[in-house]
């Protein structure tokens, strides 16, 4: 685990975290990152930090692990076990070895764990990354705030990332470059319409189960093209908000 910044607190939960020692936070990229993190090193009751910190033996420290959709960071108290210095020409990072000397923090963590892994909407929401292919940017402002908006206003363990493209070529280079748990498509676009973007998802790029919605005022003719290139829900323009919301989740529930 990386150490980015000292986690920062203010008064009365500041003064009382001083008697506990330093406090380091820790922030995973993603769930699957603290998962992974907890099965090889946190429940057997410690870990390594990457650190450029000077701490000595036996010193209490205050760990703070996240992750994006975590809904309150996880304090985790331990004392360092052990440190060691970069070692210049190599792989080696500077760090320090923490051990959970408390059962019941290692109780509680186990505990964490256990409810992150069962998706709990309690504990955490899922991130949804959603590329959105809209050229004309009001429509797009309104998919994109009112999806972030329901992930607040709503129950439930979604919460809705976006990058944009404004025509089907550069919905195609994102495609090729990053991941996406959904996709939202309007079929009319310049330079490569929707229609050959969904068809190159499902052909070229090899994405078979990738959900596509597919967005146009097009009328049946924009629907038949689009179901047909392979796009999983159409919805013609103009939208209602709460479709789009109904539509997206009843997606990622399958």
């Amino acid at each position: 685990m990386t150490d980015p910044e000292d986690a920062s607190e203010d008064g009365a939960d500041k003064r009382r975290h001083e008697r506990r020692g330093v406090l380091l936070r820790v922030d995973y990229d993603g769930v699957d990152d603290l998962l992974g993190d907890f099965t090889e090193n946190l429940s057997s009751g410690g870990t390594f930090v990457v650190t450029s910190r000077q701490m000595e033996i036996g010193a209490p420290v205050r760990l703070v692990l996240s992750f994006p959709g975590l809904l309150q960071p996880i304090h985790v108290d331990g004392v360092v076990r052990w440190t060691r210095g970069g070692v210049e020409g190599t792989e080696l990072e500077p760090g320090i070895g923490i051990e959970f000397t408390d059962a019941a923090t290692r109780d509680h963590l186990a505990h964490l764990i256990e409810r992150i892994r069962r998706g709990d909407p309690g504990v955490f929401q899922r991130i949804v990354r959603v590329l959105l292919v809209e050229d004309n940017p009001h429509v797009a402002e309104l998919i994109r705030e009112g999806l972030k908006g329901s992930s607040k206003r709503e129950t439930g363990n979604l919460s809705f990332e976006f990058q944009e493209a404004t025509n089907g070529r550069e919905a195609l280079a994102l495609l090729r470059s990053h991941t996406f748990d959904a996709m939202i498509v309007d079929i009319y676009l310049p330079i490569i319409d929707g229609v050959q973007v969904i068809t190159a998802v499902r052909q070229e790029l090899g994405q078979p189960d990738l959900p596509i919605i597919a967005v146009s005022a097009g009328g049946e003719a924009a629907r038949i093209a689009a179901l047909g290139a392979g796009a999983n829900i159409f919805l013609d323009k103009p939208m209602r908000l709460r479709q789009v919301i109904d539509t997206m989740r009843g997606l990622m529930k399958q």
